[in-house]
């Protein structure tokens, strides 16, 4: 599967001040539920004094990316006022792989459903339209196990298509790459066969 998706190129963030209350719209760019899942702790964590942390991400799942999860939530304000608003504008923008977090500290002043609908929208389109837009295809992790002779063989060819990896050197070498979808049968078999298969593909 080759097709392409849009996300944003980089983790970005976007602030302002509506009637007093200070929204913090933060997005970045995701590989899966658990890392949508990690970042939104780690930002409620980091404003853990806040009044609202409000998250919203779409992120493809399933072997092939075949299930889109979609999850907003709206942490207290009034019900729709905050998580769908968030995630309504990654939908319109055709995001996929992408979480976003606002983060209020309430001012004084009730903004209404309708003010709050539109602060979480706009702190979620200022920090998308900080970040940028991005197309990307989907990635899987390949591990990698060889013994030792043939480690060099399997980083020649790793290098050879600029594939990201990390290598670890235990009783065998262990390598974890980052392949596109679409060319991981292939680098499997190029793996095999430039192994005579020697290795240990999960």
């Amino acid at each position: 599967m080759s097709r392409t998706f849009r996300t944003v190129a980089e983790p970005a963030t976007a602030e302002f001040v509506v009637r007093g209350s200070e929204f913090l719209g933060r997005v970045r760019p995701v590989d899966s539920v658990d890392d949508a899942e990690a970042f939104v702790d780690a930002v409620r964590e980091e404003y853990d004094d806040a009044t609202h942390n409000v998250p919203a991400y779409r992120v493809r799942a399933g072997d092939d990316g075949e299930f889109l999860r979609e999850y907003s939530s709206d942490d207290g304000e009034p019900s729709g006022s905050a998580g769908k608003p968030a995630l309504n504008v990654l939908v319109q923008r055709e995001l996929e792989n992408c979480a976003v977090v606002v983060t209020r500290y309430y001012g004084g002043t009730n903004l209404g459903v309708g003010g709050l609908v539109r602060a979480y929208s706009r702190a979620t389109k200022e920090a998308i339209e900080a970040a940028g837009i991005v197309e990307r295809r989907p990635h899987e992790t390949v591990s990698v196990t060889v013994e030792y002779d043939d480690s060099g063989t399997v980083r020649s060819v790793l290098e050879s298509e600029g594939y990201e990896f990390e290598a670890e050197y235990g009783a065998d070498v262990s390598f974890s790459v980052r392949v596109p979808l679409a060319e991981s049968a292939s680098l499997r078999d190029r793996l095999n066969s430039a192994t005579s298969g020697r290795v240990d593909l999960e």
